[in-house]
């Protein structure tokens, strides 16, 4: 693991912030779980009334975890002695939102113990080589839960942070509760200053009930079109989806009223625009181009980093989100958890190659076919049959 020293220092800036945080969540009883056929939990009042509590707790954890973060992408990006192969500052970020997360759920749902999958492990961090950084990570936690004001302790120790980051060695599975966590997604582009995300998503009973995405850098506006109100000029969005409850947004940092929003209602596949990963390395970008084709696509796809394209698909920007990763990758719960209820509760579709919605049962790990296909119900059909007629010819043409 590289050195901290790389980090400038961040606890005073951080601490002159004016932070609004989520106040503390009040400890009143949670409704009990309920068993909801996915298909059919919409209908469900009662499964709309419930994980209220938890979604509050996930909004406020996901925002304290991307402040840690954002003080350090701005103290990165100030930097003269930044490298983009160094990734110093983006393990710190990494592990301090892991961290954070853990401590805000531990503190506002506790003492009973939880089940978290998620990213990070503590083993590189309690090596001796790493002792800076992990006292760099407890000093921007203990700076950013102070500047926090909801929570009267005394500062964390090296062990409180290691132990808040092994709350996440969780296997998940198909019963219970598990929190499922992507600390930081989209890696490089937060080292490139551009799009990422913190996700959080809630599993019960092997579903997704609720999912949060903190994503910093994405604009209020949907990009490309001017605002209408101040507030809208800010950059920094939350989303927050519960179970039957739709798919909310709202300023990440700030006041400002959650406002639904809904996927776009294009029907006509020629004038729909889809995303796709903004890293060649991380999606076939010729497979979704020749499936574009197929579908009379003209518009040039927007290429964005991390589940934030998730967000701005749920907001109806674009219509289409492809992504299908190089062969031998395994696509892990916590890339897409939070952002499938997001798309979802937003009136969406989110389903593997074959139409498959994705199954978080199983594990750290989602048992899918060839890729994942996101976009609304009208074009679901068209954009099924160009997805399979393009993964043939590709296989096709492979074995010429």
């Amino acid at each position: 693991m590289a050195s901290a020293s790389v980090v400038p220092p961040l606890c005073r800036p951080l601490s002159n912030l004016k932070l609004q945080f989520f106040p503390s969540i009040s400890r009143r009883a949670t409704p009990p779980l309920l068993r909801t056929n996915f298909r059919t939990r919409r209908s469900s009042l009662s499964a709309a009334m419930s994980f209220e509590r938890e979604l509050a707790v996930a909004k406020k954890a996901a925002s304290l975890a991307a402040r840690l973060c954002q003080a350090i992408q701005k103290t990165l990006l100030q930097s003269d002695v930044q490298s983009k192969s160094d990734k110093s500052p983006v393990t710190v970020a990494d592990y301090g939102s892991q961290a954070l997360v853990s401590f805000v759920i531990g503190k506002e749902l506790g003492p009973e113990p939880f089940s978290l999958v998620a990213e990070e492990d503590s083993g590189d961090l309690r090596k001796e080589e790493s002792l800076e950084t992990l006292k760099r990570i407890t000093e921007l936690v203990n700076d950013t839960i102070s500047c926090d004001g909801t929570y009267n302790i005394s500062p964390l120790s090296t062990e409180d942070v290691l132990a808040a980051i092994d709350n996440g060695k969780s296997a998940g599975g198909p019963h219970g509760q598990h929190w499922v966590l992507d600390p930081i997604d989209g890696t490089k582009g937060f080292l490139r200053g551009d799009q990422y995300a913190i996700a959080l998503a809630l599993l019960s009973e092997g579903q997704v009930v609720l999912g949060v995405l903190a994503c910093p850098n994405l604009p209020m506006a949907p990009m490309g079109k001017p605002s209408q109100t101040s507030s809208l000029d800010q950059s920094g969005c939350l989303f927050s989806a519960r179970l039957g409850a739709g798919t909310d947004v709202q300023l990440l940092h700030g006041s400002s009223s959650p406002m639904k929003v809904n996927v776009s209602s294009v029907e006509d596949p020629a004038e729909a625009s889809f995303f796709e990963s903004f890293e060649a390395a991380h999606s076939l970008h010729g497979l979704s181009g020749s499936i574009a084709k197929k579908l009379g696509v003209t518009a040039p796809p927007v290429r964005i980093d991390s589940q934030a394209k998730y967000g701005a698909l749920s907001r109806g920007e674009g219509a289409i989100y492809l992504r299908f990763p190089h062969k031998g990758y395994r696509e892990k719960i916590w890339d897409h958890a939070a952002g499938c209820i997001v798309v979802t509760e937003a009136g969406g579709i989110v389903s593997d190659a074959a139409g498959r919605p994705l199954d978080f049962s199983k594990g750290k790990y989602l048992d899918i076919d060839t890729g994942i296909i996101v976009t609304n119900k009208s074009l679901m059909p068209a954009l099924l049959n160009a997805v399979q007629e393009a993964i043939k010819e590709s296989e096709s043409s492979s074995c010429l």
